[in-house]
This record gives structure tokens, sequence and C-alpha cells, in this order.
């Protein structure tokens, strides 16, 4: 999607701090971090939100979710982190494309404050 500041990251259009890429993910850190740690991961491909996501996403999603615990110990989160998907207006999603927040290096408290 052309207006999309993950997809231009994604396209190397907008420089970013990069963590860990292959051919269907991306994951950069946040520029602004609610934790000491905090990542974002995104598709590659563009899907606005959780709510979008259909059958034909099921092997890429499944390929998001089980590189978070691979990038939770590159970023050395060793004793735990938070992951977190805001999903529409309510949800408090900022940017539209689908993404997971993976936070750590500090007690994630509940509710937030």
């Amino acid at each position: 999607m052309s207006d999309c500041i993950f997809c231009k990251i994604a396209e190397r259009e907008i420089p970013a701090k990069i963590v860990y890429e292959d051919d269907k993910v991306l994951c950069f850190h946040d520029i602004n971090p609610q934790a000491p740690v905090h990542a974002l991961l995104i598709p590659k491909k563009h899907v606005a939100s959780m709510d979008d996501l259909n059958d034909e996403d099921r092997e890429l999603m499944g390929h998001v979710v089980l590189k978070i615990k691979e990038i939770a110990k590159t970023l050395g989160l060793e004793n735990g982190y938070r992951v977190v998907n805001n999903c529409g207006e309510d949800g408090m999603q900022e940017v539209k494309h689908f993404h997971f927040h993976i936070l750590g290096k500090r007690q994630m408290l509940w509710p937030p404050g």
C-alpha cells in the first residue's frame, strides 16, 4: 500500500533500526518506545488489521507468531515480555498495518499506569 508507513519501512523507503528480517516479516525498534525494549513485528504483506486477516493468511500469521519468541530472545528478554496487538479505533491502532508490539525489560503493569 503506497501510503502505509510500515510498508514504506519494509521497502526501505523510510529508515528504521531493524531487529530481524526474512522474506515474510520485518521487526524494527519503535520510534516512540513505551518500555526499555519496544519492537514492532510486521508481516511484509499489507494487512490493515487483525480484522482483515483471512484464511489465506493462516501460514503467514503462524510464521509471525512463532518468530516472536526468537526475536524476544535476540532482544535479551529472558525475564519475560508482553506482546500486544491493537485493532481498530477503539483498540488504539495508530498505523493501519497489522503488527505486534514486543515490549520488555520492565514489568508491564495492567492496566497501564
